[in-house]
């Protein structure tokens, strides 16, 4: 889940910024803002210790405000999912540490929106050179607190780094309009202005993306943000989802979501097989199945059905293998934590239960407590679990269907709507199928769709708003109407 939102001002205590262009840039503070009770006063500052393979120095632990690096008043730790170590111990702030932060944001934001776009366009290209610089050493961190293959985790952070480079030549592009209306002594202008200060809550699956698709655009389009890693919490996206647009609205604040989704994946009995496939497990095993646009449904015709789970239960066998992030050839590392086993779990033994056939996998991997085996079900049905509850694991469902209206009303049956992918050789299908689906990305015989020069988001409850593209920028842009008269 990625969810931003504005803010215009706030009530706290004044800090002292460093000037703008000098040192860290003022306008962007990391925060870890908690739900759970304080262990009490416990100041840390230095570096965590890292695994085998992470150097120590690579982790601060304290929060960046305004600017500087300040020590919280307590600390939460950071685990390693594939071992279970503890990474080191960074700062869990509170309220008046994020009061503090977007008063902080504010007042950089007061000159930051004079900057010029040619001067933010440049910081940005300098932002994106540093990752691009340091992209080994910033993928070691990804690993290390994620648990995703090396090798991903180096590909994110080209990804993100891409949005900074995007951004950057964005922000030199933000037009208005001049509009012609019957009154000849009267000239109507549209100006795009900075919204303001932007809170901006980021996943833990994709961390560095997210940072830098919602700060990249922000920053381009002038305003200053206040960043939040995203913490485990008992409360779900939906029902943070929830607070958030209901604290925005008391104050009509703006508010750009993106909350997971329940993709589905159809294939139709004119596709490739073969490629379908290689689609299928593109798609649903990237960071274990641990991303918001993952397949999480496979509804196959069927015609085809049976060349399709042979085939895929085959690739999985051959292609995958389990292990601890940082070891050469591994492609599935660990879950987040023992929850998100225990979700596989239950959605597979539900499946089993109703008739659900497992082809490969099924189980817990021998390697540790947060692996899970990559699984693939067959005869699997609409009453069960894995086909209206998104699993976030490393679990293939195969429905069978027969026509396509049924695989459409099925693949729309859902409260969500972020990603959907389909494949099929025919021309007239394709069409009608990528205009019906309810969602707000469609792959057409493709299984990797995100790209920083398209828009990201869905529609329904899977969020509001867009990331990447020329549309990203919008987000955080206000339009003002000026009426020139007296010519």
């Amino acid at each position: 889940m990625a969810t931003c939102f504005q803010l215009r001002g706030c009530g706290a205590q004044r800090l002292s910024l460093l000037p703008l262009g000098r040192g860290p840039c003022p306008c962007a503070g990391y925060l870890g803002l908690s739900t759970q009770p304080k262990p009490g006063l416990a100041l840390l500052r230095g570096y965590a210790q890292g695994p085998a393979g992470l150097p120590p120095a690579l982790l601060r632990t304290d929060g960046f405000v305004g600017g500087r690096w300040l020590p919280a008043r307590a600390v939460f730790p950071v685990y390693d999912p594939a071992s279970g170590a503890e990474l080191g111990k960074v700062a869990d702030c509170g309220a008046p540490e994020a009061r503090a932060a977007v008063r902080a944001a504010y007042e950089a934001f007061c000159s930051w929106r004079e900057v010029s776009a040619k001067e933010r366009s440049s910081l940005l290209r300098k932002w994106y050179d540093l990752m691009i610089k340091n992209k080994e050493d910033l993928a070691k961190i990804i690993t290390a607190e994620n648990g995703k293959p090396l090798k991903e985790a180096q590909g994110e952070i080209l990804y993100s780094a891409l949005f900074l480079e995007w951004f950057s030549e964005e922000a030199r592009r933000i037009y208005g309009d001049i509009i012609y209306t019957p009154a000849k002594d009267k000239r109507s202008l549209v100006l795009k202005q900075p919204v303001g200060v932007a809170t901006v809550i980021t996943p833990w699956n994709f961390p560095s993306a997210m940072i830098t698709r919602k700060v990249g655009a922000a920053l381009a389009a002038g305003c200053t943000v206040v960043v939040k890693p995203a913490e485990d919490t008992p409360l779900s996206a939906l029902a943070l989802a929830e607070i958030l647009l209901h604290y925005a609205a008391d104050s009509v604040k703006r508010v750009s979501m993106e909350l997971g989704g329940h993709a589905p994946f159809i294939v139709f009995d004119s596709a490739n097989v073969d490629q379908a496939v290689a689609g299928a497990m593109a798609s649903k095993f990237r960071n274990s199945g641990q991303t918001c646009v993952c397949s999480n449904r496979f509804l196959v015709q069927r015609g085809i059905h049976d060349s399709f789970v042979k085939k895929l239960a085959e690739a999985i066998k051959r292609d995958l293998r389990v292990g601890n992030g940082f070891e050469e050839g591994t492609t599935q590392g660990p879950l987040i934590n023992e929850k998100a086993i225990e979700k596989v779990e239950k959605h597979v033994s539900d499946a089993v239960s109703k008739g659900a056939t497992i082809e490969t996998g099924g189980k817990r991997h021998r390697f540790g407590k947060n692996f899970f085996e990559p699984t693939l079900l067959s005869n699997v049905t609409r009453d069960m679990l894995c086909s209206h509850e998104e699993t976030f694991g490393p679990l293939a469902p195969v429905m069978k269907f027969d026509t396509e209206e049924e695989a459409v009303a099925i693949a729309n049956a859902a409260d969500v709507g972020l990603a959907g992918y389909f494949y099929s050789q025919d021309p007239a299908q394709i069409w009608r199928v990528a205009e019906q689906l309810e969602v707000g990305m469609v792959g057409v015989n493709e299984g990797l769709i995100s790209t920083v020069e398209c828009p990201f988001g869905g529609v329904k409850q899977s969020g509001l708003g867009r990331e990447g593209s020329k549309y990203g920028i919008d987000e955080y842009l206000e339009l003002k109407y000026v009426c020139y008269g007296g010519l």
